[in-house]
């Protein structure tokens, strides 16, 4: 009954960091079960993205304290992210023809297709940043929208505004497929049919799928603890060059 409550209010569970579990019986062998959970609301999540709560030191109760961590800032990482959602933009194909079939001058095949596919990237990131806010321009429609069928009750339309009328609703349907093709890009998740009703619920679900994915802080040799995304990732690349090393020419053996 309380995970049918859950499920019906809409919950969305906030990742718990550190410990996996939150209780101890204190005896020898212990019995380790996690007796806390917690949740928000989708509208919550939606605002405040990058909630999370972490253990702390049990000390003497046999709880283990747990803290919630509140914030609307995640690093962003800068690498290059395609949109499933651009194939459906009726400029695409132009900026994928401008960026493929630059003229370069080079032999190598590797190396040629290589070359395109760079500048395909970068002709791809320079023409994101000229495209608006889905979310604002779905917006902007409806209200648009709003406003003629109000202005309806009135007087009647003109052949130009009803027109105009058919001109808005082909576009929002566009627009919300796009917003649609986004969010089941970034959800990735199975609930299929809360992602074709595009609701909050399933936006909240989407995003806690990037925050489970955060790493909030990492510990160096010194014991130091890094939280900022500088220091997290430069010691990340330090661990992966030493693990792999280096490798140094001995020997062939000709037979």
């Amino acid at each position: 009954m309380f995970n049918a409550a859950i499920s019906a209010l809409g919950l969305v569970e906030i990742p718990l960091k550190g410990q996996r579990f939150t209780w101890s019986n204190k005896q020898h062998p212990p019995l380790l079960e996690r007796l806390d959970w917690f949740f928000t609301s989708p509208s919550w999540t939606i605002s405040y993205p990058n909630t999370n709560a972490s253990t702390l030191i049990m000390e003497t109760s046999d709880h283990v304290p747990c803290l919630i961590n509140i914030s609307t800032q995640i690093p962003k990482r800068h690498i290059f992210r395609f949109k499933n959602y651009w194939l459906q933009h009726d400029d695409f194909m132009n900026q994928v023809h401008l960026g493929w079939y630059t003229p370069l001058q080079i032999d190598d095949a590797a190396k040629n297709i290589t070359t395109k596919f760079k500048n395909l990237r970068r002709v791809l990131k320079e023409w994101k940043q000229t495209l608006s806010n889905l979310k604002e321009i779905i917006s902007n429609v409806k209200l648009v929208l709003t406003f003629i069928n109000f202005l309806e009750e009135f007087r009647d339309l003109s052949l130009v505004e009803w027109n105009f009328i058919k001109l808005l609703e082909a576009n929002l349907i566009c627009l919300l497929k796009q917003h649609k093709t986004y969010w089941k890009q970034r959800g990735a998740i199975k609930w299929v049919t809360l992602g074709d009703a595009s609701t909050k619920f399933f936006h909240a679900q989407a995003t806690i799928k990037y925050r489970r994915n955060l790493i909030t802080h990492l510990q160096d040799e010194q014991g130091n603890i890094l939280t900022d995304h500088s220091g997290k990732a430069n010691l990340i690349w330090l661990a992966f060059k030493e693990r792999l090393g280096t490798t140094s020419f001995s020997s062939i053996d000709f037979v």
